[in-house]
């Protein structure tokens, strides 16, 4: 299951996706975190344009579906709506806990998202956890139903 938690630059996405795999992991969930830095500098890609934001959707989307797991946690700014396009979330987390970011070119760039499936207003990652966690687990486990609804079968 891709889960994006997206947000301005300084919003707080880093340590509520360190806090959700740690929470998912004690779950006994399987989970892959992908940093949207650790992932540029993986590349050396610094490019933020708007061609370079899309490249990292797309590295962020192969990353999350490469992964063999139940969870894979993307963060990132993922400023256009272009980009959660090619993201595809199934599930996603707006922190939307500062007006502005530390860059002024994203900011300028930042299309709010018009659906999430949970809002995180304040940097506080505790009281906001356990919301996660319950609408997320809620989530997973209709995700799972669907697939197992459109999976082939083999009894045919």
């Amino acid at each position: 299951m891709r889960v994006l938690i997206m947000g301005l630059p300084g919003a707080g996405k880093t340590t509520l996706a360190k806090a959700i795999k740690v929470a998912l992991e004690a779950r006994d969930c399987t989970v892959t975190w992908v940093n949207a830095d650790a992932l540029r500098t993986q590349y050396n890609d610094w490019d933020f344009s708007e061609s370079g934001r899309v490249r990292q959707a797309q590295r962020m989307r192969e990353a999350a579906d490469s992964a063999v797991c139940d969870f894979a946690i993307c963060d990132f700014v993922c400023p256009l709506q272009a980009m959660r396009y090619i993201f595809d979330a199934h599930f996603t987390i707006w922190v939307d806990t500062i007006q502005e970011g530390r860059f002024a070119n994203t900011n300028q760039m930042f299309n709010p998202p018009t659906s999430w499936d949970v809002r995180v207003i304040s940097q506080d990652t505790m009281r906001w956890l356990p919301i996660i966690l319950d609408r997320l687990m809620n989530s997973s486990y209709k995700h799972q139903i669907v697939q197992e609804l459109v999976r082939p079968s083999n009894d045919l």
